[in-house]
């Protein structure tokens, strides 16, 4: 990697809990990048990296800073993102990223505002890794970092991976989800994308099947799935069923919403809380490929780093 790259960090979120995980990462990234805007990682109030007008400040201030970053990285998730999407400068970043936007990636608590950022300044951003809890893992994801390098660094780019059942079928649409919950909170609000005929990818964690299930039934009582060609699954990290569920797993609330609203559901892709994730651009263009059990995702029409 070019040592000319520079990543700026963000924490719009929670606060980092973690602090020798971001150092491990702000050691390993600088070695080949500069890295910038590190007080974020320290920054602190209550349960937030810092006051809703700092975490606002650090997003707002890209439209207006002489020269962009290559790269926009969250620090972490947690909560804290929604408090700020009221007072986001939408069209000053939409201006400032006309030419060529830095790539903005986070993933969780993030996604609500990759959402808005959608949906309010059409800019694609990207779901994959950040810094404390991937970059900063004792071992770090080669499955995860060449994804995200390998992402980052073309026009273009393909996912094959392998599902648990036969399905065949081919699908084009704009691509768009990240976290569940997160997109479900924007359901009636400005700050949720209305897609059409487009592609939906999913993740979360700590949520049983049966609140997954609640939640793909709220977006389709809202007639938002009805919207989608399909939906891709991806980890749905310390959701496992207890002896309560008596069977009911995540399976069975794919194969529930897949009679229930004709749409397919393409499962077990590497993406969301687990060690290891791919990167997905939040409102690029997707050809999603099923034959048998083999699946393809490829990606086009998304902001990746110039040579």
């Amino acid at each position: 990697m070019s040592t000319s790259r520079t990543i700026r960090l963000i924490a719009p979120s929670g606060y980092c809990q973690n602090q020798p995980a971001a150092e491990l990462a702000l050691e390993r990234l600088s070695r080949t990048h500069r890295v910038e805007n590190t007080s974020v990682i320290r920054r602190r109030s209550q349960r937030f990296a810092g006051t809703d007008a700092e975490r606002l400040g650090d997003i707002n201030e890209l439209a207006s800073l002489t020269d962009l970053p290559d790269i926009v990285l969250a620090v972490r998730g947690g909560y804290g993102a929604s408090r700020l999407l009221t007072d986001i400068d939408y069209r000053g970043l939409r201006e400032r990223f006309s030419h060529q936007p830095p790539l903005l990636c986070g993933h969780s608590d993030f996604t609500a505002l990759q959402l808005a950022l959608l949906a309010k300044s059409e800019l694609v951003t990207f779901s994959g890794p950040m810094l404390a809890g991937n970059f900063g893992a004792k071992t770090l994801s080669d499955f995860t970092d060449t994804h995200f390098w390998g992402l980052l660094s073309q026009p273009e780019y393909r996912l094959d991976w392998q599902d648990s059942r036969d399905c065949s079928g081919r699908w084009q649409g704009q691509l768009w989800g990240g976290n569940l919950a997160m997109i479900c909170s924007l359901i009636g609000s400005p700050w949720l994308p209305k897609i059409n005929r487009g592609i939906l990818v999913i993740e979360d964690i700590n949520e049983s099947p049966f609140r997954v299930e609640r939640m793909l039934l709220q977006l389709h009582h809202a007639g938002i799935l009805a919207q989608q060609q399909a939906v891709i699954t991806g980890s749905f990290t310390h959701g496992e069923p207890n002896d309560y569920d008596n069977g009911y797993q995540l399976d069975t609330v794919w194969e529930y919403l897949e009679q229930k609203t004709g749409i397919p559901f393409i499962n077990h892709l590497d993406f969301g809380h687990n060690a290891d994730t791919v990167t997905l651009p939040i409102g690029a263009q997707a050809t999603l490929i099923a034959q048998q059990k083999q699946r393809q995702l490829q990606l086009s029409s998304y902001p990746y780093l110039q040579s």
